[in-house]
């Protein structure tokens, strides 16, 4: 049996969708796969749908019974060799749940992340206390008490927001509900250092940042935050992620993602613009 890991990573992602082509271009059913490598058809789909790593053994029956050429299987071996390096946030494998370590993966490969939150500042732009604050009152159904287990999720958190400063940035853009500042989260202090964190990363080239007041009325995605992702590769479709008290969901159907992709469109032209963004942050601030 394949060995399962916390999460796949970009590249194990796209050579398994590769694999399902090649499979599905040779005209294999799964099952005569699974009869070609002695395991069941369910191994071969996990292993398509990147729920368990590429094992190269694996790959040198299967590739070869799929016509790929010599040389080509090759590079398939090497590629597979590299997409079976673990992320740099498995190294946080002892605090990040299963469900989120996917979320991570898709983080770092995106060229565009959007998303709506209507809760809390979204993690890439929280400070250190705020996220201190949220993760000691157990938001997110965490309830944690270790203070290590904390230091180790605050870390976590602050080096996962290197990415939008890095040389291939993706773009991002948020809009917040106006609970998001309502919501006290820690002292007025934490407050303001906040309030400046999202009045700098606002300026960042490939930042955007929109508040839908109250005052707006409703907006489509009044129900709940969701992360759209967008990937420069053509094997990776876009991607809803949803968060839940004890777990997430990965959409990717055509459908789903075009329903959610028109509310958050229809949230843009709701809220307010960044600019007018930016002036709402700093009366704001200057009431704390």
């Amino acid at each position: 049996m394949s060995e399962p890991r916390s999460a796949p990573t970009i590249g194990q992602i796209v050579l398994s969708r590769q694999l399902l082509a090649l499979r599905e271009k040779a005209g294999l059913t799964r099952e005569q796969a699974g009869q070609l490598l002695r395991v069941t058809a369910a191994t071969v789909r996990r292993m398509e749908m990147a729920e368990v790593a590429l094992k190269v053994p694996y790959l040198q029956i299967l590739l070869p019974s799929y016509d790929v050429p010599d040389d080509e299987i090759d590079v398939f071996l090497r590629l597979a060799d590299e997409a079976n390096k673990p992320g740099w946030w498995q190294r946080f494998h002892d605090v990040l749940p299963d469900w989120f370590s996917g979320y991570v993966s898709l983080e770092e490969a995106a060229v565009t992340i959007r998303c709506y939150e209507p809760h809390f500042v979204p993690g890439l732009l929280q400070t250190e206390e705020y996220a201190r604050q949220i993760l000691t009152s157990g938001a997110l159904g965490q309830q944690m008490s270790d203070p290590t287990r904390i230091d180790r999720q605050v870390a976590l958190r602050l080096e996962r927001q290197s990415l939008l400063t890095s040389t291939d940035a993706p773009v991002f853009w948020a809009v917040l509900d106006e609970t998001v500042l309502r919501r006290r989260v820690g002292s007025p202090d934490v407050m303001r250092a906040q309030v400046d964190r999202l009045l700098e990363a606002s300026e960042l080239p490939n930042v955007t940042l929109q508040i839908a007041e109250f005052a707006a009325g409703h907006h489509p995605g009044t129900y709940s935050p969701f992360v759209l992702f967008r990937f420069g590769i053509p094997e990776v479709r876009d991607m809803v992620y949803i968060e839940y008290l004890t777990g997430a969901l990965y959409l990717d159907e055509d459908s789903e993602v075009s329903e959610h992709m028109e509310a958050m469109d229809r949230m843009v032209a709701h809220a307010e613009s960044a600019s007018r963004t930016r002036r709402l942050l700093s009366d704001f601030r200057a009431t704390l």
